[in-house]
């Protein structure tokens, strides 16, 4: 019997286009991330659900109601899907997190498995609840299809756990697009299996977020040879 889980990312929200640390901040999703909405509904017009989840944070629901659009199911709001808590990091820009946090910086930047925001979540236990709360949800909905709305970290954290089997490989895992799709599939005597990860084909050119790590601009630089 085999359970499968549509991982899809939130759309474009305030803190991917302005670039601060969003976390749990609650942030409303930009006027590109609209336009990637109707892209994602559209993607999940033809596709079967059986239930739709959720992260509590407004990206993610505005989000998933999207995607429900030619579905009316119920909206299960999930309160550990949300997105890495960053503590005292939340809603600084990157510019300021690498003046006053440079030790979290580094990680966040080189070592991320071992990023922990002061008064925040270590990045180990995002990589814990992620993997409880999917296999509890797989588990409640044996046979069946469904749709997860959740952020780029926290599901990054958990495609590193079905690819890898390792938060040591969450820097190999990559960047998802905002909408971006990821397909798992659970079966109880094998567990998870990935089929596909972090497509965004749904969404044209123009409609996609940008690439460029903001906080790239202030790693150091190498001493020319």
């Amino acid at each position: 019997m085999v359970t499968k889980l549509y991982l899809i990312r939130h759309a474009e929200a305030a803190g991917n286009e302005k670039a601060f640390f969003q976390g749990t901040t609650n942030t409303s999703i930009t006027e590109k991330g609209m336009q990637q909405l109707t892209h994602l509904a559209e993607r999940f017009r033809t596709i079967p659900l059986d239930a739709l989840y959720s992260s509590p944070l407004h990206r993610a629901v505005q989000t998933a109601e999207a995607i429900n659009r030619f579905h009316n199911l119920p909206l299960q709001i999930e309160p550990d899907l949300h997105e890495i808590n960053g503590g005292d990091m939340e809603g600084k820009t990157w510019d300021i997190l690498y003046a006053q946090y440079p030790a979290a910086f580094a990680d966040w930047t080189s070592n991320l498995p071992a990023f922990h925001a002061p008064n925040g979540e270590a990045m180990t236990d995002v990589y814990a609840r992620m993997q409880a709360v999917l296999t509890r949800i797989a588990k409640a909905h044996l046979g069946q299809t469904v749709g997860i709305v959740s952020h780029g970290l926290a599901l990054r954290n958990f495609l590193a756990y079905v690819e890898f089997n390792s938060i040591s490989h969450l820097a190999d895992v990559g960047w998802a697009d905002n909408t971006a799709v990821s397909l798992v599939e659970y079966k109880p005597a094998s567990g998870w299996t990935l089929r596909f990860k972090q497509d965004s084909s749904h969404l044209p050119d123009a409609c996609k977020s940008k690439r460029v790590a903001p906080w790239l601009a202030y790693l150091p630089k190498e001493n020319p040879s």
